[in-house]
């Protein structure tokens, strides 16, 4: 039997419009990255032939589609939305879409859901871990959080910038130390709003092997047991990350994915690329390590593995 192709569950497109809105509303470099990147579905598909991926689900990345306006936040998903659908229907069986929401606007962001889904055909939503620093254990996203799982959803998180990055960041890009922080602090803001343990229908892929919970997983557990109401269960929030879903971008080897594999089985890992924010030439040299890389016991190879897994994972919203 053939080894499968990768199906990329991390993937980003940018458009000259998106851009030229993000740079009018000040993020001309990009939570500090040096310059934004370029893409076109052509130059995608050539680099995912020549790395062995079959299938990209698209999204937009930091800085997201919320510059601060609930109306222009509103046009702005129904833009690129209606942009990343085109390019599924043009590209058939090499593209998906994890459709963006204009959070924290909650009516805003229920329109676009039932339009990503009934009318688009979208495989997901993409959710940024905060937008102007609503997070989202916020209780004010519930209604958002009820439809998600009505609908039996798959919901990509992606990090963005905290809302205090001009003192934390100390000058540097965001993405090396913020991103992984700040998915540790929503996923961290769910476990403690209860929204994970209310929504189970929900499908939740954490980027880049987790962030920093893997090693958080057992001081977040403990801390959410002192803080429980006397008399009341603790939630264990061990077994709630244990059901999540992991994608593996960014430097995955050879430290952050043995410790991920301490916190989850091998059933929840799935490929990701991060294309186009990393450069051609990284998603190569991350895919050449990982098919370098011995595989888990029982599994041929991590193609094979985050295949399946992605498949499973999306074939709840076939």
């Amino acid at each position: 039997m053939s080894t499968p192709g990768y199906l990329d569950v991390h993937a980003h497109f940018v458009t000259d419009s998106y851009v030229r809105q993000a740079r009018a509303a000040g993020h001309e470099l990009p939570d500090g990255v040096p310059a934004w990147p370029t893409w076109s579905a052509e130059a995608h598909l050539a680099l995912m032939d020549r790395c062995g991926i079959e299938t990209s689900m698209l999204s937009v990345s930091s800085p997201g589609i919320h510059f601060g306006d609930d109306t222009a936040a509103r046009a702005l998903a129904r833009e690129v939305n209606e942009d990343g659908a085109e390019t599924v229907r043009a590209h058939p069986g090499r593209f998906g879409l994890f459709a963006s929401l204009p959070l924290p606007d909650v009516a805003g962001a229920l329109t676009e859901i039932a339009y990503a889904y009934d009318t688009l055909g979208a495989d997901g939503v993409v959710l940024e871990t905060n937008t102007h620093g609503t997070y989202l254990g916020n209780p004010d996203l519930e209604p958002v959080w009820a439809e998600l799982d009505r609908r039996g959803a798959v919901v990509f998180l992606h990090p963005t910038s905290p809302v205090c990055w001009e003192q934390s960041a100390l000058g540097r890009p965001r993405p090396m130390v913020e991103f992984i922080f700040d998915t540790a602090r929503t996923v961290t803001d769910l476990l403690m709003s209860g929204t994970l343990d209310r929504y189970r229908n929900l499908t939740v892929i954490v980027p880049h092997c987790g962030g920093a919970l893997p090693v958080l997983a057992d001081r977040i557990n403990g801390f959410m047991k002192m803080f429980m109401p006397a008399g009341t269960d603790a939630p264990d929030a061990v077994a709630q990350l244990q059901r999540l879903y992991y994608d593996l971008a960014g430097p995955a080897l050879p430290r952050q994915l043995p410790a991920l594999l301490n916190l989850v089985g091998t059933d929840r890992l799935l490929y990701g690329s991060d294309h186009c924010w990393t450069p051609a030439a990284g998603v190569e040299a991350h895919i050449a390590g990982l098919d370098a890389a011995p595989a888990p016991e029982g599994h041929p190879d991590w193609r094979t593995l985050t295949t399946a897994n992605a498949r499973r994972v999306l074939s709840r919203t076939a």
